[in-house]
Formats: structure tokens, C-alpha cells, sequence
């Protein structure tokens, strides 16, 4: 047996200590990112909402007579129960067992996506689970205002929402006319949420000014999709 030296042997063993420190630091941290290796930690910033309701106050009827377009809001926050209902019925799924949702769409290509924009961030929607998705945290409202040529109800509205697409889910199957298609969509769609607004008692206004890049780049769109409808929505002044 070879004779090693206690200095030696020191060494050996403080070498053990720190790759066994190191391995302690790593699987913590591999634990911490959720079993992801570190660097690629993902935290999910999901937000559940309300279930929406099924029956309103008002008839279709007295909702359309009501509807006006309402371009001075109060100061007054809405509940998440209202911004539920409003985005479901933009977007929501009314169909569980085939995935129908609240606005028709050509061939069920479903290329619309909504955004919430709220003093607290923007927020995408997420019609499979009625949940909010953070994109972007703060009050961001003013600068969509200013990608809307400065019209002052968009900063001033305590919601506003953003409707958008990816045309290539429809004109994929459809060609260039699914862009006429992917339009409609967008006009039901709003046409939803201005009937619920009134539903609600609230007011809300259609916006379709404004610079579509400044717009894509404030809701960190991805390639291929583009905005399409802005509607501040609040308690009428």
C-alpha cells in the first residue's frame, strides 16, 4: 500500500468537500427551476378568473337600444368578475365538449387573441382556462394611448381591451379572402363586448386609430400577428 501523507490526505478530502458543496448548490437550484436546468427557470403568472354568468339584468333587446359609444370614464376600477364576463364574451369558450367560443369563426380557425390592458399590466387571455396571462407589468395605458394618436379615453378607460390575430390560421386554409373572415371575427367579437359593457352598466368605445406596429411592440405581439381593435372600456362619466 503506498504511504500518503497526511497533507496529502488533507487535500483529498477538502477536494471531496467542495464537489460535494458544489453538487448540493446545483440540485438545489435544479429543484428551484421547477426540474429545469438553472437559467431556464419559468414562473408562470396565470391569473384564474370568475366564472362568467349566464343570465344579465338586461335583454339583448334594451342592450342594443342602450349601446353608445362612451368617451369619458370615472375614475372607478372594474372588478375581475366584470373584466371575466367582458373577455368571455369576446372570447370565452361556450362549447367545453368542441371548443366553441362566444364569437363565430370561419372553419373554427379561431385566429383571434385578446389582451386586457389594466393599471396593473397587460394581460393576455386564455379562453381554454378563463385565465389571465401577464405580459408586461405596470400601467401601460397612456402608452397605448399614444400609439392611439393620443386619444385620451384610451388612458383614461380602467380597461382596455386589445383585440388581435394571426391571420395565417385562417387565410391557411382560406387565402387571402380568410382576411375578410379574420375581420368579421373581430367585428363580432366586439360587437359581444359592447353589448356586455351595457350588460354591466358600463360603457366602452371602439377605437380602430392607431399605429399597428407601436401597438404590436407594446404587447410584445410575436411575429405574424397584428392588432386589430382597441376598446377602453369604464364606468360612464
Amino acid at each position: 500500500m503506498p504511504f500518503i501523507s497526511p497533507a496529502d490526505r488533507y487535500e483529498k478530502l477538502l477536494r471531496a468537500a467542495v464537489l460535494g458543496w458544489i453538487c448540493c448548490i446545483a440540485v438545489q437550484q435544479y429543484c428551484e427551476a421547477g426540474g429545469k436546468p438553472a437559467g431556464r427557470k419559468e414562473i408562470s403568472h396565470k391569473i384564474t378568473l370568475e366564472e362568467p354568468r349566464m343570465k344579465g339584468p338586461i335583454s339583448v333587446e334594451e342592450a342594443i337600444t342602450r349601446r353608445r359609444s362612451v368617451r369619458r370614464f370615472l375614475d372607478r376600477p372594474l372588478s375581475r368578475q366584470q373584466i371575466s364576463q367582458l373577455l368571455w364574451a369576446a372570447q370565452g369558450i361556450t362549447d367545453k365538449t368542441r371548443g366553441y367560443r362566444a364569437a363565430p369563426s370561419a372553419g373554427a380557425t379561431y385566429p383571434l387573441t385578446v389582451f386586457a390592458v389594466t393599471p396593473e399590466g397587460i394581460y393576455r387571455y386564455l379562453p381554454a382556462g378563463h385565465e389571465l396571462e401577464l405580459v408586461r407589468k405596470g400601467d401601460l395605458r397612456s402608452l397605448l394611448a399614444r400609439a392611439a394618436l393620443d386619444q385620451p379615453w384610451v388612458a383614461e378607460a380602467p380597461l382596455d381591451i386589445v383585440i388581435t390575430a394571426e391571420p395565417r390560421r385562417t387565410t391557411g386554409r382560406y387565402g387571402q379572402r380568410g382576411m375578410m373572415y379574420i375581420y368579421m371575427e373581430a367585428g363580432h367579437a366586439a360587437q359581444n363586448i359592447h353589448l356586455q359593457a351595457v350588460s354591466l352598466g358600463l360603457g366602452s368605445v371602439p377605437v380602430g386609430a392607431f399605429d399597428d406596429d407601436r401597438v404590436a411592440d407594446l404587447l410584445q405581439l410575436p411575429e405574424g400577428h397584428i392588432p386589430l381593435y382597441i376598446i377602453p372600456v369604464g364606468y360612464p362619466r
